[in-house]
């Protein structure tokens, strides 16, 4: 990874941010199949949270000192945990079956794993 002054540039060399981005790939997938009268409320929020995962660490990597990428990863981390409870209320709304709802728990759990892991490390 190559800093400058102490900060992350390139993003694109973070694996939390390219798992955030394909995420946020399956996310936009997944919910094509939502209900029509969805498209405005539970389809926008998730994709929504889905894609400020990786935009927020994109950003981040841009800032000029650590705490600055600090705050961003955090809210990256903010919106994963949305997008976990998104996750349910679609199974539970049975927009998504058990399979697909386990699949990308798993994933946003990784995913915000990662953010953990990061925001710490960056924070030291």
């Amino acid at each position: 990874m190559k800093k400058k002054g102490g900060v992350m540039q390139n993003y694109k060399e973070l694996v939390v941010w390219e798992k955030g981005h394909l995420f946020t790939l399956k996310v936009y997938e997944v919910t094509k199949e939502y209900p029509r009268e969805e498209i405005f409320s539970l389809t926008t929020q998730i994709r929504r949270a889905a894609y400020s995962m990786p935009a927020n660490i994109a950003e981040g990597c841009g800032r000029c000192t650590q705490k600055e990428l600090a705050n961003f990863l955090q809210i990256s981390l903010g919106s994963a945990n949305e997008c976990e409870y998104f996750l349910l209320l679609s199974k539970d709304l049975n927009y998504l079956n058990e399979e697909t709802y386990q699949e990308m728990r798993i994933e946003i759990n990784s995913i915000k794993a990662m953010l953990i892991k990061l925001i710490a490390k960056v924070r030291l």
